[in-house]
Formats: C-alpha cells, sequence, structure tokens
C-alpha cells in the first residue's frame, strides 16, 4: 500500500500530504548528486539517511509505482483540493509517471503538482498518453540562478532556485506554499524562483 506523507503544521508544506519515493534508490538522483547541479545539495537525500521509517516508506513507494501500473483498488483517494507528487523523490521510470497520471484521474476534484528534472521520462509518456488536466508539472531545472530558465516540452512552469544573493529580484516563492499557491493553480506565472534553503 502507498504510504502518503502528511506535512507538519510548521514547515512550507504546512497543511499538504505528498507522495514521495526514495532519492537514495534513484540511479537517476545518485548521478545528478555527483554532478554540479542543484543536486549536491539534495536536501531530500539528507532527510532520507536521517530518518529510517521514512526511508522505509520512499523505498516501498518507488517499488510500487516503478513496478507495474496499479490496479485500480489500489489507487489512492485523496480528498484535498491540492496535492503534491514528489516533495522528496524524482521520477523513475515511465511506469512510475503513468501511475503517477492514474492516480490524478482517478481523482479528478484535486489539482495535483509534480516537480521533476526528468524530461526524458515525460517526453517519452506524454508523446504518447494526455496529461490529465488536473496535474501540473514543474521543471526543477539542474542548475542554480537562472535568470530565464528555458521550459522543456509538456511541463507548465519552471522552478529554480538561487543561492542568497544572487537574482533576488526574481524571487518569487513566499517559502510557504498555502500562502501563495503559484505552483498549485493554472496561473500565468510559469517561473517560480526560491532562495536555496
Amino acid at each position: 500500500m502507498l504510504h502518503i506523507t502528511t506535512h507538519e503544521s510548521n514547515g512550507k508544506l504546512a497543511g499538504f500530504k505528498s507522495l514521495n519515493t526514495s532519492v537514495l534508490g534513484n540511479r537517476f538522483s545518485k548521478a545528478m548528486r555527483n554532478t554540479d547541479s542543484v543536486c549536491t545539495r539534495c536536501y531530500a537525500a539528507t532527510m532520507e539517511k536521517r530518518f529510517k521509517a521514512l526511508r522505509g516508506h520512499l523505498a516501498t513507494n518507488g517499488e510500487l509505482l516503478s513496478s507495474e501500473l496499479l490496479p485500480d483498488r489500489q489507487l489512492p483517494v485523496i480528498m484535498d483540493k491540492a496535492f503534491r507528487f514528489h516533495s522528496l523523490g524524482e521520477l523513475i521510470n515511465n511506469t512510475h509517471l503513468l501511475n503517477f497520471m492514474r492516480i490524478a484521474e482517478h481523482n479528478p476534484d484535486t489539482t495535483f503538482t509534480l516537480w521533476s528534472k526528468r524530461k526524458d521520462v515525460v517526453a517519452n509518456v506524454l508523446s504518447e498518453y494526455p496529461k490529465p488536466k488536473n496535474l501540473i508539472l514543474i521543471y526543477s531545472t539542474t542548475a542554480l540562478n537562472l535568470a530565464e530558465p528555458e521550459k522543456p516540452p509538456f511541463f507548465d512552469k519552471t522552478f529554480t532556485v538561487h543561492v542568497k544573493g544572487e537574482n533576488t529580484d526574481l524571487l518569487n516563492c513566499s517559502g510557504k506554499c498555502q500562502d501563495c499557491m503559484v505552483c498549485y493553480t493554472g496561473s500565468n506565472v510559469t517561473d517560480i524562483h526560491e532562495r536555496l534553503k
């Protein structure tokens, strides 16, 4: 059974729930942490190493989501207005994204947002299957401090992290999702910029 995370009342995702997978067990994520990308500062890897129970839930979710298409009876029922795919984690393969799409289709009254660096997986799947109307795809840029990030095909928005003192005029992420909701709505803001924490 998939494990859904309920976020603490005082963090960035206060009031949100999310469905997450392991970055420690994800080959793409491992490779990215060995580059000069933003992934070298991966908070998800730190969280996963620190909390054993979380590590187990993330590994199980990843196995379930990436192995085969989930039967309808295993698709979670989400009652929230907005829901996040991957506050921790990254797409593993095409099956993983297809399962996220099936969850979105199974819950048409919820808006789902997915952050990903996997342009390849997104292109593979969405060139063959239509994206659910209630799924927002955000391309999480690999480079820090991009003033004008390029939005890959099939993505709705971009998300870029900036180190302190860089591009401060571009910062438009409040750091508290419930106060903003730009990532969870079809707003005309397509480039989101956040300060590195």
